[in-house]
């Protein structure tokens, strides 16, 4: 797979976890993030090409807001080392400045190291 990113991913400290807003399932947990996309690990496998409206569930140590909206599309999709899970890579399409600006404080507050 070519590397087609641009900004460095950020590995977190905790998994927060990703909801799709229309149904309330909880579609993964948060891998990594930055401004322009994220990778999430779940029990399911994710459509590739799949538009979701996501909401990002806020540590608590760190609200200021409970949940981050946003839509993103699914790029790819495969099996994690643990073939029980999956990781899925999004591009986020359409967020808020104001979550943005949150995104980039969380990745700044909980990120462990560049990868």
């Amino acid at each position: 797979m070519d590397e087609r990113r641009r900004i460095p991913r950020k590995y977190l400290m905790f998994y927060s976890r990703v909801f799709d807003e229309k149904t309330g399932e909880l579609v993964g947990h948060i891998i990594d993030i930055t401004r322009m996309g994220m990778m999430l690990i779940s029990e399911k496998p994710v459509e590739v090409g799949q538009t979701l409206q996501l909401r990002l569930e806020v540590p608590l140590d760190f609200q200021t807001k409970q949940f981050i909206s946003f839509a993103a599309t699914s790029k790819w999709c495969g099996k994690d080392v643990d073939p029980h899970f999956y990781n899925t890579g999004f591009e986020i399409d359409a967020i808020s400045l104001e979550d943005l600006d949150l995104i980039e404080r969380l990745v700044e507050a909980y990120g462990l190291r560049d990868h």
